[in-house]
């Protein structure tokens, strides 16, 4: 018999499997003979109390043998003789996509802007080390996507989209650890993910798919309402008459293509504000109650939200033991983000700490119309780069000192590789969001004790926490409203907001287009 039960441990008894099965023993069998054995199957940390402890939940094995637990692997099919599907993107939405077509004979016909994780390494060196920007190869474009260096955060809230243990199997089956299984917050590292992205390259390739790096889309070709082709800024041009658009949050110059070819994209809201970095000493001790955290415990992590002037303020893709790197896709413009490797041993702690932006409301950029998001995010990220020294230098401010309006007369030591230059945040941002920040770091400074310190930075901008744009899609056929064959998807598209539900959705979209059976 089998049966699965939870227990709380203190962190220092977490690898002591003798005290866990004496706990086990004392607190769920009757009969201090039974044989039995036990298997973790989940992890969390419960850090409400006065001292952290984990949460675990193990399947225990009476009188029986133990089985251990396996996880689905991919049944890829090596005849796709079922059509083919051009995917555009070859981030988490793509390349999900790509491997779900494998499993129905569908051929993956995977197109990237960007370079492969291997090449791409060389572009973002140059930028951390020079203040070069390559405009198609860069922290957002390229293999991967944006999620390679944003450390493989791989929790979502979105479980209704699809089978999320499925996506984490099929990380597993290509690399990665099998704790992401059983963590309750699992993450891989800007460090693992490149390998894991190149073992599913060769899968897709293996099989039979197709995947051309350096193609950047610069032409959807259309007729009588359908997809006929696409057209590449290296002059090659295909047929395709089922086509995935999975470009990513950043693919700004796609919405324009949509627009100019008259296919409708619409506004939506997004949320844009800055980085704020501690040292990750400061978060574990506010967090844990305790300073060292000890050894089994992981770097403290921390979610905060508020709403300030009608608007929700809140933390964004918080990096525990992380790396704030700089995610510009042009020269002239400063936009960060954050990272951390699988260690997460970094000595500092960062997280985004935006507001929420309706673009309806946003005055002066009334005139681009559905484009007044994009306009917006680029006046502030180009407005910011004009305030430094010509290169990636970002400006920054103590966090006390922006909530006093004062420029700070000194930084704290941080993790930004190309460096930080002290600036007026207060007024360099618009007011809309720096007011709604100013309050919002004051009621976060309550909810965490020591939060709001001197000894902390905050970075700008962090401004593509989303797109700003939606490209709608019929909820049944998953493909836009006006062009048969056209199936926008991810987060680029306005359904996902992170790799899980980025590979959730791209999934979905080829399980849609086999069942209605609208192939080449």
């Amino acid at each position: 018999m089998s049966r699965e039960v939870d227990i709380k441990l203190p962190p220092e008894k977490l690898d002591n499997n003798y005290y866990i099965r004496q706990f086990l023993e004392t607190n769920f069998l009757l009969n201090g003979e039974t044989l039995f054995d036990f298997h973790l199957i989940k992890r969390s940390v419960d850090a409400r109390g006065r001292d952290p402890l984990f949460q675990l939940r193990y399947e225990l094995f009476v009188d029986e043998p133990p089985i251990e637990r396996s996880f689905p692997k991919g049944n890829y099919l090596s005849n796709l003789d079922k059509g083919s599907v051009a995917i555009i993107g070859a981030g988490p939405a793509g390349y999900f996509a790509a491997l779900e077509c494998l499993t129905y004979g569908l051929k993956p016909l995977v197109f990237d802007r960007g370079k492969d994780v291997r090449a791409r390494r060389k572009d973002l060196r140059a930028i951390q080390q020079f203040g070069w920007v390559h405009p198609n190869s860069n922290y957002c474009f390229g293999e991967g996507g944006a999620g390679t260096y944003s450390d493989g955060k791989l929790y979502t809230r979105s479980k209704k989209r699809g089978d999320i243990e499925k996506i984490a199997s099929i990380l597993v089956e290509h690399g990665a650890k099998e704790d992401i299984l059983i963590d309750a917050h699992p993450h891989i590292g800007s460090n693992k993910l490149p390998g894991i992205l190149a073992n599913i390259r060769q899968t897709i390739t293996d099989c039979g798919g197709e995947i051309h790096f350096e193609h950047k889309l610069i032409d959807i070709e259309i007729s009588g309402g359908k997809v006929k082709g696409l057209v590449f800024d290296n002059g090659q041009a295909i047929s395709a008459e089922n086509v995935i658009l999975a470009t990513g949050h950043s693919a700004r110059d796609i919405y324009y293509l949509l627009h100019e070819k008259g296919i409708s994209i619409e506004a939506k809201p997004f949320a844009l504000g800055v980085r704020v970095e501690h040292r990750q000493e400061l978060i574990d001790e506010i967090q844990y109650n305790r300073n060292p955290r000890g050894e089994n415990l992981p770097a403290a992590a921390y979610a905060l939200s508020c709403q300030v002037e009608g608007q929700g303020v809140f933390s964004f893709c918080m990096c525990p033991g992380g790396l704030i790197v700089p995610a510009a896709t042009a020269h002239g413009e400063i936009v960060v983000n954050g990272m951390s490797l699988s260690r997460r041993d970094s000595p500092f702690s960062n997280s985004g700490v935006v507001v929420s932006v309706d673009p309806s409301k946003m005055k002066h950029f009334e005139r681009f119309g559905v484009f007044a998001g994009i306009e917006y995010q680029k006046s502030i990220e180009q407005y910011l780069f004009q305030q430094g020294p010509g290169d990636q230098k970002a400006p920054a401010q103590r966090v006390t000192d922006f909530v006093k309006g004062k420029l700070s007369s000194s930084l704290n030591d941080t993790s930004y590789i190309p460096g930080l230059f002290s600036a007026p945040l207060q007024e360099l941002l618009p007011s809309y969001i720096s007011t709604r920040l100013r309050e919002g770091f004051k009621v976060f400074g309550k909810k965490m004790k020591g939060y709001l310190t001197e000894n902390a930075n905050i970075v700008g901008t962090e401004s593509r926490t989303s797109a700003p744009i939606k490209i709608p899609r019929d909820p049944i056929t998953l493909m836009h409203p006006q062009v048969k064959g056209l199936y926008p998807c991810g987060e680029g598209a306005g359904y996902a907001g992170g790799i899980m539900s980025a590979a959730m959705d791209g999934q979905k979209v080829v399980q849609t287009i086999a069942k209605a059976k609208v192939l080449i």
